[in-house]
This record gives C-alpha cells, structure tokens and sequence, in this order.
C-alpha cells in the first residue's frame, strides 16, 4: 500500500472575529498559503491531482468551492480540480485525512490539503 506523507504546512496568523484580519476575502487567505506550499517545494503546480479544503462556514464570501477559488486567487494552473468539505472543527483534519487516503488508496499521488475560515465576513 503507498505511504502518504504532510511534505509541508504553512498557516496564517491567527486573528480574533472583528480583528486586523477581519476583511481580507478568505480566498486571499488561502491563496496565500498555497502559494507559499508551491513556492517552498519543488513541484509542478499542474502535477497536483486535488485541493481539499476544508470551510466550517461555507457562506458568503466562503460559499462555493472555496478551494478551487483560493488555487486559482494563488494563480495556479485552472485544470487542478478543488473540493470543500465541512465537518466542522474538524473540517481541515478531515481535508487532510481525504487527501492521505486518496493517496494511500493509489487514486491520487499530491494533493494540497488545509482549510480556510473568516469568521468576520
């Protein structure tokens, strides 16, 4: 059975609701640290098989697929599929436990996982 294994984790500051991070888009957020995943490891970004991030309030400026739209805010390749889940807390260990068993599984070989909130908006 293939190992999966966490290459590397990168993660913003962590703001209060109404802070200084209040109104940056959560996509913005996220972009962030994909672009920063992409820029720190040597991989091709059209190699990835799958982003999974997990959003515990997928609505407003978080509705949708808020994990294909922060790949694409980092301005990587827009044939790289996304998907959000919301498990809740939980929501970015479940990301990552998706990502690990795809991998596992032999489905997918890299995947960027993670997740993003902004309580704010």
């Amino acid at each position: 059975m293939p190992e999966a294994y966490i290459i590397d984790a990168v993660r913003t500051p962590v703001g209060r609701r109404g802070g200084g991070l209040g109104e940056i888009h959560p996509a913005d957020l996220g972009a962030h640290v994909i672009a920063e995943i992409v820029g720190r490891n040597d991989f091709d970004p059209a190699a990835v098989d799958d982003v999974i991030f997990g959003c515990v309030d997928a609505i407003g400026p978080q509705a949708g697929d808020i994990a294909r739209t922060c790949w694409l805010a980092a301005g990587l390749p827009e044939e790289v599929p996304g998907t959000t889940i919301d498990r809740q807390c939980g929501s970015s260990q479940q990301a990552v436990h998706f990502a690990a068993q795809a991998v596992m599984s032999g489905t997918q070989d890299l995947i960027v996982a993670g997740g993003v909130q902004n309580m704010t908006m």
